[in-house]
This record gives C-alpha cells, structure tokens and sequence, in this order.
C-alpha cells in the first residue's frame, strides 16, 4: 500500500512531455546532421568533387556506385545521403508536429513546415548544381540555403528546450546585438561562398584576378567579429536567471576567434591544405547554429509552460 501511495505521489513523465523529448531529440540530431552536410559540401567543393557523381538524384545510375568509387565519388554520394536522412527526418518531425499539433506548441508544426520547404529548394539546388556544371549562383545558393537551414533547426530546438523553464528575458537591446551578429554573420557566409563558387581567392593567387572578393570577405569579416565579440562581452550587464544563453554567446565568441585564425592559415596556405579550408567552413557553420541558438533564446517565449524540464533538457542538450 505504502508502495502504490508513492508511486501514485511520483507519478512518470506526462506523456506530451516524452512527446515533446523526444521531438527535441531529434532536432538535436538535425543539427548535427547539418553542421555535417555543410562540412561535406565544403570537402566536396575543395576536393573538386561536385560532379564526381554526373548525374542526379542517382549516381552513375546506381543508389551505390561501385567501381566507380573513388574519394571524389564517395564525397558527393556521402553528401547527397546526408541531405536524404535530414530530408526524412524533417519530414518525420513536421508529420508528427502536424498529427499531434493539439500537444505541441502551435509554433512548432510551421517551423517544422519552413525546414521541410527549405529541404526541397536545398535538394533542388543540388540538382540544378549538378545539371548545370557547378553554376557559380547555384554553388552559392545552395550553400546559403544551408546555413539558414541550420540557423532554422537550432532556433527550433533552443525553443523546444527552452519551454517551461520561467527563464528571464534578457534586454531588448542584447537581443537586437544578437540579431544584428547573425546577420553580420550571414552575410559574411554568403559572401564567402560566392567567393569560394567562382575560385576567386585561386585565381586571386595564381593570375591576380578576383581580388576583389576576397578583399570584400576580409572586410566584412572586421564587424561580424566585432559584433559577436560584443555580444559575449556584454554578457557581463546581464540580469541573473538566463540559463544557458551566456554561455552560447561565449562559445560564439570563442568559434569567432577560431574562425579568424583559420581564415589567415588558411590565406597564408594559399589554399593548399584542404583540411584547413574545410574546417574554415564547418565552423562557420557551427557559428551560425550558435548564433541562431541565442537569437532564439533572446525572443522565444519564456513562459510556455509544460515542455522540457530540466531532466529532460540535460539528455538532450548535446545537439
């Protein structure tokens, strides 16, 4: 009787609870299947692999090409495989968010709907990329698509992790330097892959030419960092209560840092060491989903109740 009175008194999770981890837990999962696909897309283009498989959605009529496997072909497969799980599971989360939306927040089924629309323009741009031989537009497009896609699925689950904790809301005008710092940040992406699209730092090199994109690079370069600098800076002003979100703004500025240091290797290399480069765009993706991460915790909702505990948040918070 004693046993039945406490398990009674401690009952277990509600069940929109488990619903809602594990939904978060599969987010989480999304971001990091991302961050990955843009570090793959980067290997891709730096190992000169974007037509290593020549046609589309197949590669060399095969779901699995075999003797014509090489490290180009298993590049550009890998990364269309990528794309294909988090094509799944987008549509698995927005199926689920749309067939239990009266147990979810009413947000969730249209920022999962966002993600699952830009997917399909992602897998359009994939194939327009290969069809039409690695169009300097279309490289850049689908690279920018992307990274708003991470920026998209991190916010998403910084807001289903956030739920229910009464967290304070920081002040209107940090959250206003969070916003202006993933602009900046963007746009620095941006320009970076349009660079990066038409060789220019390459030919800047070898003929001098194009120079003027990557002067333009290093120039917006000097307020993103400024602005990202400031934000974990100012995390000192900050009210108590804020949970997690001083510590992104600080590991953003610590990505920001590392991102300078491979942006200079990466210059002073000419461009010669691929695993550089690489890592010069995967943290650049890394930043975005941070940033992204702050912004989120900046202008979600703080008092929605009934979501993620503390508990729960702890087995997820890895994504």
């Amino acid at each position: 009787m004693a046993m039945a009175a406490d398990f009674q008194s401690h009952p277990g999770p509600a069940p929109d609870v488990v619903l809602r981890h594990r939904l978060g837990l599969l987010t989480s999962h999304l971001v990091v299947a991302l961050v990955a696909l843009v570090g793959i897309g980067g290997a891709t283009r730096v190992m000169e692999a974007g037509l290593a498989c020549p046609d589309w959605p197949l590669c060399y009529g095969r779901l699995l090409p075999g003797r014509q496997m090489n490290l180009q072909v298993f590049l550009e497969w890998f990364h269309r495989l990528d794309a294909f799980v988090v094509g799944v599971a987008l549509l698995v989360l927005t199926g689920a968010s749309c067939i239990c939306r009266r147990r979810l927040p009413v947000w969730l089924p249209w920022m999962a709907g966002a993600a699952l629309l830009l997917v399909a323009v992602q897998g359009g741009l994939g194939a327009l990329t290969v069809t039409q031989l690695l169009a300097a537009p279309l490289v850049t497009a689908h690279l920018t698509t992307a990274l708003v896609l991470v920026a998209l699925t991190s916010a998403l689950y910084q807001r289903l992790a956030m739920a229910g904790r009464g967290l304070a809301v920081p002040p209107l005008w940090w959250a206003l330097l969070a916003s202006m710092s993933l602009v900046l940040v963007l746009a620095q992406c941006l320009l970076g892959g349009s660079m990066a699209s038409q060789w220019a730092a390459d030919q800047c090199f070898s003929s001098g030419q194009g120079c003027r994109w990557l002067l333009a690079h290093r120039q917006l370069a000097m307020p993103a960092a400024l602005s990202v600098s400031a934000l974990a800076a100012s995390t000192l002003l900050l009210p108590a209560g804020l949970g997690q979100l001083p510590a992104l703004a600080l590991g953003s500025a610590a990505l920001v840092a590392a991102q300078v240091a491979l942006g200079i290797w990466t210059l002073r290399l000419q461009l010669e060491a691929p695993l550089v480069t690489i890592a010069h765009q995967l943290t650049a993706a890394l930043l975005v989903g941070l940033l992204a991460a702050v912004v989120a915790r900046c202008w979600g909702r703080r008092s929605a109740g009934g979501l993620l505990t503390s508990d729960v948040l702890s087995e997820v918070v890895h994504g």
